[in-house]
């Protein structure tokens, strides 16, 4: 993965209506990937601060949030 990718990751992983299914079909990680990722990438607090925020959010899982927002965020 080149750097620019990990940056757009990490960008749509902290988006709140970026879900981790739209990562998932464009780069091919899944979430505990993704959580993998960001916790080797962040500090130790911004790592927690980020799971605090995701955790039980319904927009970051496609079956949870609009299936168009799911679509729009997988052409960027």
């Amino acid at each position: 993965m080149t750097s620019e990718q990990l940056d757009r990751v990490i960008e749509m992983a902290w988006e709140d209506r970026t879900p981790f299914e739209a990562i998932e079909y464009q780069f091919g990680l899944m979430e505990k990937d993704v959580i993998s990722l960001m916790r080797q990438t962040l500090k130790p607090g911004s790592f927690r601060s980020w799971r605090q925020r995701v955790s039980g959010r319904k927009t970051k899982h496609a079956a949870t949030s609009n299936a168009e927002r799911f679509r729009a965020a997988c052409h960027h």
